[in-house]
């Protein structure tokens, strides 16, 4: 089976597309996908399908940083009612955590895994697309997605030591260091971003509690009971 993932991942591609240039829905259609799934970001797609989209749209657009625009304006929305159990963890830890052990309902494809070494807590991100494409936009994008999302959440409290990405650099490096504002490196053994133990462990601004928030774990978990 191919393996799927939420059409959410495409939130604001017709945008920023027609920005530079682009026929949006050829592009679209041009990769398989139809341009129903822009109505709705539940509908799942295949994951293939989007990564192709990605990398076409940065190639015939001149955009290497194609998917960090498109993360630009992310949020924790995109990943639905997810979001929502994140938005209301005490600590940056606890809210990477959660989404960790989520992240599959927003594509199985997703693993976000949370490593310690030593002074170091690495938020490693991995995409599985059954076989091996190029999906540097999509790494981009996800990594941009977390990094942003975060950003918007905990603000000052969430300051990565590093932005590391498997692919190798661009030519230029102005787009990534502005985006990121933290040390970018290439050609490293994962994808994902770096922090110190004490940002990890840093409070929340406020946490958001709610009866929502309350109705949404078992909710999930009852989601992932039928994984």
């Amino acid at each position: 089976m191919p393996r799927l993932i939420r059409s959410a991942a495409l939130n604001n591609y017709v945008e920023l597309s027609r920005s530079l240039g682009l026929d949006p829905y050829r592009m679209i259609t041009a990769c398989g996908l139809p341009a129903a799934c822009l109505d709705d970001p539940d509908t799942k797609v295949p994951l293939a399908s989007v990564i192709k989209l990605l990398e076409q749209s940065a190639l015939k657009s001149g955009k290497p940083d194609f998917g960090l625009r498109l993360a630009e304006n992310r949020t924790l929305a995109n990943v639905g009612a997810l979001s929502l159990l994140v938005r209301e963890q005490p600590s940056v830890r606890k809210a990477l955590d959660t989404l960790a052990g989520y992240m599959f309902l927003h594509s199985e494809a997703f693993v976000v895994r949370i490593i310690e070494q030593d002074d170091l807590v690495i938020v490693d991100v991995i995409i599985d697309a059954g076989r091996p494409v190029p999906m540097r936009q999509a790494i981009e994008l996800s990594i941009g997605f977390l990094h942003r999302s975060f950003q918007r959440l905990f603000r000052e409290r969430w300051r990565p030591q590093a932005a590391c990405f498997a692919h190798a650099a661009p030519n230029r490096l102005d787009a990534h260091r502005r985006f990121f504002g933290t040390d970018v490196r290439f050609d490293q053994d994962f994808n994902g971003n770096v922090c110190r133990r004490r940002t990890a462990a840093r409070l929340a601004v406020s946490a958001v509690h709610s009866h929502l928030t309350r109705a949404v774990r078992p909710r999930l978990d009852r989601k992932a009971a039928h994984r």
